[in-house]
């Protein structure tokens, strides 16, 4: 097994999960099976208890693992299924040290930090990477292992230490280091400034670890002599200070990399036996990706209500669920976010021009999307959103609570029921459309609710989102939540319009509700976003945009088929990335989104 350590200096955010995700890609691209780890150093077990504020939004995984949301970055870049041990926290390390200690396992040793607690973090990346398994049930031939946070962090302090004994016991052509630090352009001088840098890899190296790489992420590009003063003064050669600015989409980053070498400084590096040289179609899938998105013309506008829009990685792989679905039609995303409090009429809180400005931008858009969330605050502002896009035959996806809230909505303003609410909300309400599960314990908030990958069957009759997913009896989802639709209220609301056309295997829990007669107005209990992939977007999403842009009755008719093809799938021929190529992937100023965002 081949180890590939990314570490970030100088500032947190960097773009460390961009940078890991995208060693993956070219590897992979290189026949070489690659499986991802993400090491964090806070002392929770998991995200599942953080507030979406905190690091931006829990990624949920097959297992129910409640975890980081770079995490989300490896699975979609490399396509592949990560599991919770995946995820490594001080918490888990230090509970499964404690563990043992109590079972007498250290047999009456003093537990310390070292060497018990680096051990332990040792013993942990070599199980969880030797037990990986591919899609195709192949073994991973590289592990690349993000160490969140910066370089000189306390708490990462063990993990550091860890890894400077780790990279003895695997043998130095098995491990490689490459250190991902800020290059800042401070617009006083106008010139990047190295010398963070410097400092940052000082530390590293101060603490037992060598880069073998150093990729400088910066606003602009820079210049060789950057380069070479880096390489003076952090002991590497010039060729392994990899520069990446800020580019026009992060899909971009994998083939700036590539372009600077990195798969023959790897190939050389770890011993990896990459056929030289590559073919002229070597990474075209990606390439045509990332061409597709800088040549979208037309715009599709989404409105998205939620409680957490104050941080937009708060609902990172909900945007990216989006994304992929509007390159795929061909269309670019723009992209709104509505508090949804400032939905709410009449009430102390609500500012009256946040109010205006909220509803404005809501009519605005094409199509209209609730994600989930937890607690009273903003739902009444979602349920508004709901009943406009309802009464206006607007594009409407729910996901989770945005599930809740639409089927409460009915009942109170179609059925009558003026009282309906969640027992989350209003535990003693008359009609308790939404009530908690059997799973829910709630003395325990961590790792209770209904969570992972489970099945929803789709009933006998036809649907919209049925013909989405290609009309089969059922699907695989991941799910997160405590609350489920009432099953005593599903046979008044169905009459009324509301049909829930996907449950689970008993028939009890409601997974998909579609209003009759709705161009599209479709709400699922399950997350939808979390499967979405760039070259495979996600069919409620894919759905929602259709609908937005006014082509979903025609896509339905054609079977589910977009014309013009689409990103091809074939790597079979293309020229070598040509020289107006390698200008758009890093040798002119990129304006638009960063690499240092999410996936």
């Amino acid at each position: 097994m081949k180890y590939i350590l990314v570490t970030g200096g100088v500032i947190s955010g960097v773009g460390k999960g961009v940078i890991a995700s995208s060693f993956g890609t070219i590897l992979k691209h290189c026949g070489i099976h690659v499986t991802s780890i993400k090491i964090d150093p806070y002392i929770n077990i998991d995200a599942g208890t953080f507030s979406p504020y905190e690091h931006g939004e829990v990624y949920v995984l097959d297992d129910g693992g409640e975890v980081d949301l770079d995490l989300g970055n490896y699975e979609r870049f490399l396509d592949i299924t990560l599991h919770r041990d995946n995820n490594i926290t001080t918490g888990k390390i230090y509970q499964h040290v404690i563990s043992k200690e109590r079972r007498g396992d250290y047999l009456g040793k003093t537990v310390q930090v070292v060497p018990h607690v680096t051990d332990a973090v040792q013993e942990w990346v070599e199980r969880v990477a030797n037990q990986s398994v591919t899609e195709d049930g192949d073994k991973p031939d590289v592990c690349i292992v993000e160490l969140g946070g910066t370089i000189g962090d306390i708490e990462g302090m063990p993990f550091v230490e860890a890894f400077r004994q780790f990279q003895f016991r695997v043998k130095k052509e098995n491990f490689c280091c490459a250190h991902v630090s800020l290059v800042p352009q401070p617009r006083s001088t106008g010139e990047p400034k190295t010398k963070p840098t410097q400092a940052s890899v000082r530390e590293l190296r101060g603490l037992g670890l060598s880069p073998d790489l150093i990729v400088c992420r910066s606003e602009n590009p820079i210049g060789d002599s950057v380069k070479e003063k880096i390489s003076n003064f952090c002991h590497v050669a010039p060729e392994q200070v990899i520069t990446i600015h800020d580019l026009s989409s992060i899909y971009r980053v994998p083939l700036l990399l590539e372009s600077q070498g990195v798969i023959e400084f790897l190939n050389d590096r770890l011993q990896l036996n990459i056929g030289m040289p590559r073919p002229r179609y070597f990474m075209r899938k990606w390439r045509d990706l990332a061409d597709r998105i800088d040549h979208l013309r037309k715009d599709v506008n989404i409105a998205l209500v939620g409680k957490y829009t104050k941080l937009e990685d708060s609902y990172a792989s909900v945007k990216k669920a989006l994304q992929h679905a509007s390159i795929q039609v061909g269309y670019k995303l723009n992209l709104t976010y509505i508090e949804a409090n400032n939905l709410e009429p009449n009430t102390k809180i609500t500012d009256p021009v946040q109010y205006y400005e909220a509803w404005q931008q809501l009519c605005k858009s094409h199509g209209v999307i609730v994600p989930g969330g937890f607690g009273k605050r903003g739902t009444l502002g979602k349920m508004e959103a709901c009943k406009w896009c309802r009464m206006n035959d607007k594009p409407y996806l729910g996901i989770c609570l945005g599930l809740q809230v639409a089927v409460i909505e009915f009942a109170r303003n179609v059925l009558g029921m003026e009282t309906a609410n969640s027992t989350e909300i209003e535990p003693e309400t008359d009609h308790p459309i939404v009530i908690d599960m059997p799973e829910y314990n709630p003395g325990q908030m961590g790792g209770t609710m209904r969570l992972g990958k489970r099945h929803t069957w789709f009933a006998e009759k036809n649907s919209i989102i049925k013909q989405l997913y290609g009309n089969k009896e059922s699907i695989e989802e991941r799910h997160r939540h405590r609350y489920e639709i009432n099953p005593k209220y599903i046979k008044v609301l169905e009459e009324a319009g509301m049909k829930f056309v996907g449950h689970d295997e008993e028939n009890i829990r409601m997974e998909i509700a579609e209003l009759e007669g709705h161009c599209y107005y479709v709400a699922t209990q399950f997350h939808p976003e979390y499967l979405s992939r760039p070259l495979k977007p996600s069919p409620p999403f894919l759905g929602l945009i259709l609908a937005s842009v006014g082509k979903l009755k025609h896509y339905l008719a054609k079977g589910c088929r977009l014309s013009p093809p689409v990103i091809s799938d074939d790597d079979s021929d293309n020229e070598y990335p040509t020289d107006s190529v390698k200008k758009q992937m890093g040798q002119t100023s990129m304006s638009g989104s960063t690499t240092s965002g999410t996936e």
